[in-house]
């Protein structure tokens, strides 16, 4: 067990109808002159966009709205946003949406509080020192941008996606609403608990010091959002479903399913960022297509999680040498994916990839973890490689 610092500073308000008070709680961390971002028409179409400017408007709280935001978000539009609050002297932020939402709107509260190129930050060239301020609608249980410290953003030129944290970025406040996600396609919920699955077994799969509260806690989760996200197959608009899976997204990404440990492996994430830049794949996808690959190629290494996960989570019986339960217990988790019509390697995700394609991204992969990353075995790019080559 290592120490470790815990900091969830993000004021949560949870429940139906909770997005009406999303004026008295902009006023509660001062905010005069709102940006409003959001993504596709569905915030409009849904009339959820409709409320929150008439909340607003009846508040006499006044605003500029920057929709567009798309999955893997882009870099220009965090441009076009910190143009628009320098010039309408905007002093606080609410995203209403999903991830993307939430991620270039923290790109953006950087850009205006900090001189210089804002992509510095995401090409690792130098730190933050401060963020407008955030609030959050959520409309997707996913990514837990909600409650984290980081962010995710895709650079068009050269097709480079790179994450981002600091604790500057983390909302004051998250307004979760189950009815809001109830209205999303099948696949983008299951996109959804994958991702937030992901962000604990990130934490979970690691060679370096782990407690057993968290563990338990981390299991729980897991066993919680898998239950859950096969309610939700069969009946999308369970409100009790919806409402487990939003807060543990939440409470996968908010750090404390690492609490103890050496803070996580995160390849998983790496390899899949750069499918998400390459060919602009759904991120919860992307991240289910090369996991199995993934711990394939390193459960050896990492044995004693993956025997214990086996068993704890995927419920495999403790019969066999630790290798044959370890592997009973991907294949299980595999199994669970299908069962939610998510993809288990890149054919399956639609890739089409080439050779050249598999090098590019092994190298960009390299570059953006400084040369080697991983806990549970650390990867270098010729590892990277390989594992996409098998993903195939």
């Amino acid at each position: 067990m290592f120490n470790f610092k815990y900091y969830t500073p993000t004021k949560v308000v949870f429940g139906k109808d909770t997005e009406q008070q999303v004026a008295e709680l902009i006023k509660e961390f001062g905010g005069k002159k709102v940006l409003i971002h959001y993504g596709g028409g569905s915030v409009v179409r849904s009339g959820l966009l409709g409320r929150v400017t008439d909340i607003l408007d009846a508040a006499g709280i006044s605003y500029v709205t920057l929709g567009g935001a798309v999955p893997n978000p882009h870099l220009g539009l965090v441009y076009e946003g910190i143009e628009l609050c320098k010039k309408e002297g905007v002093d606080f932020l609410l995203a209403v949406g999903g991830g993307s939402a939430i991620d270039s709107a923290k790109a953006i509260g950087y850009g205006v509080t900090n001189d210089g190129d804002v992509w510095d930050f995401y090409d690792y060239k130098r730190k933050a020192d401060a963020c407008l301020p955030l609030g959050v609608i959520l409309t997707i249980a996913a990514t837990g941008s909600e409650m984290s410290d980081s962010s995710v953003i895709t650079k068009e030129e050269g097709l480079v996606k790179r994450g981002y944290s600091s604790d500057y970025c983390r909302p004051k406040f998250a307004i979760l609403n189950p009815e809001l996600t109830m209205t999303l396609p099948d696949y983008q919920t299951a996109c959804g608990c994958t991702d937030i699955m992901m962000h604990t077994m990130e934490r979970y799969f690691t060679n370096g010091g782990n407690m057993e509260i968290t563990d338990s806690m981390a299991e729980g989760l897991l066993c919680t959002v898998m239950e859950n996200a096969k309610i939700l197959k069969k009946d999308p608009k369970n409100y009790d479903a919806r409402a487990e899976v939003m807060w543990a997204g939440s409470l996968a990404h908010n750090g404390l399913t690492g609490c103890g440990n050496d803070g996580g492996d995160w390849m998983t994430h790496k390899l899949e960022h750069e499918l998400g830049g390459l060919y602009d794949v759904a991120h919860g996808a992307g991240l289910a297509a090369i996991w199995g690959s993934w711990a394939r190629y390193v459960y050896k290494e990492c044995l004693p999680r993956f025997k214990r996960y086996a068993i704890n989570v995927m419920g495999v019986k403790e019969e066999g040498t630790d290798e044959e339960i370890a592997l009973k217990g991907i294949e299980a988790m595999e199994d669970f994916y299908r069962e939610i019509n998510m993809p288990t390697n890149l054919r399956e995700l639609g890739v089409k990839a080439t050779e050249e394609d598999l090098v590019t991204m092994a190298h960009k992969c390299a570059v953006g973890v400084g040369g080697a990353m991983g806990s549970a075995k650390l990867l270098k790019e010729e590892d990277m490689l390989a594992i996409y080559r098998v993903s195939m």
